[in-house]
C-alpha cells in the first residue's frame, strides 16, 4: 500500500516537476545584466564553473573518495535533522557506510538530491552576507557553486545508473521525480544564496509555472473525456 501511495504521489507531481524546467530559466533571466551584456555574468560564471569541472571529470581522475565522504556526511546530516544518531562513518574508494539510528526517504534519498559541497558554498555565502552586502566577488561564488554542483550531477548520475539500493527501496519512479524536484529547487536556491536573484520573483516563477502546468493537464483531462463520451459506441 505505502508503494502504490508513493506511485500515485509522484505521479501527480509530474506536472510540478515539468514546471521547474522553466522557473530555472527563469531563474536565470532573472540575474541582472549590466547595460551592454547580453548575457548575466552571473549565468556565464555558473556556466564556467559547470564546464570546467566537466573537463576535469573527462580528463582527469575522479575524486571518489570525496564524493562517498560528502555522500555519507550528507546521510549523517539529514538523520540528525529527523532525530537519528550517527556513528561508525566510513569511507572508502569503493563505497563507504554510517549508521543511523532510525531512516526515512528523506534521509535515505538525500546525498541524490543535496549537494552536500555546493550547500558548504551558499553557507559561506550567506555567512559572508552577513558582513559584507552586497557579496563581494560574487562572480567567484557562482563559479563555486557552477563547479561543485556539477560534481554533484556527475556523481549522482553515476550511482544511479549503477542501480543504487537507496533508490530501489522507494521505488525508482518515486525517488526519481524527488530527486529531480529537489535538485531543480536546490539550483535555485544555491542562486539565491550566492548570487543577486531575488527569491520572491523566483517563487512567483515557480507558482505561475506550476499553476500553468496543472492547468494544461486539467485541460488534456478534460479534452480526453470529451472525446470519449463522443465516441459512437457510447452513443444511445
Amino acid at each position: 500500500m505505502a508503494w502504490f501511495m508513493r506511485f500515485v504521489l509522484a505521479l501527480a507531481s509530474l506536472p510540478f516537476a515539468w514546471s521547474l524546467v522553466p522557473s530555472l530559466l527563469d531563474a536565470f533571466r532573472l540575474m541582472p545584466v549590466p547595460d551592454g551584456r547580453l548575457l548575466p555574468p552571473g549565468a556565464i560564471w555558473l556556466a564556467s564553473g559547470f564546464a570546467v569541472f566537466l573537463l576535469c571529470w573527462a580528463f582527469f581522475p575522479v575524486p571518489v573518495r570525496l564524493y562517498v565522504l560528502g555522500h555519507e556526511l550528507t546521510h549523517a546530516l539529514w538523520g540528525l535533522a529527523f532525530g537519528a544518531r550517527p556513528s561508525n562513518l566510513r569511507v572508502g574508494l569503493r563505497g563507504g557506510c554510517v549508521t543511523l539510528t532510525k531512516s526515512n526517504v528523506w534521509i535515505t534519498l538525500a546525498p541524490y538530491f543535496f549537494p552536500f559541497w555546493t550547500a558548504i558554498v551558499g553557507l559561506l555565502a550567506l555567512v559572508a552576507r552577513c558582513f559584507v552586502s552586497p557579496l563581494p566577488c560574487s562572480g567567484a561564488w557562482l563559479f563555486a557553486v557552477g563547479f561543485t554542483w556539477c560534481f554533484h550531477v556527475c556523481f549522482t548520475l553515476r550511482s544511479l545508473m549503477q542501480s543504487q539500493p537507496d533508490a530501489k527501496e522507494y521505488g525508482y519512479f518515486f525517488s526519481y521525480v524527488l530527486i529531480w524536484i529537489m535538485n531543480a529547487a536546490g539550483l535555485m536556491a544555491w542562486l539565491v544564496c550566492t548570487g543577486e536573484t531575488p527569491w520572491r520573483k523566483i517563487g512567483k516563477c515557480v507558482l505561475s509555472n506550476s499553476a500553468d502546468a496543472y492547468a494544461f493537464v486539467a485541460d488534456c483531462f478534460a479534452r480526453l473525456y470529451e472525446f470519449v463520451r463522443s465516441l459512437p459506441i457510447l452513443q444511445g
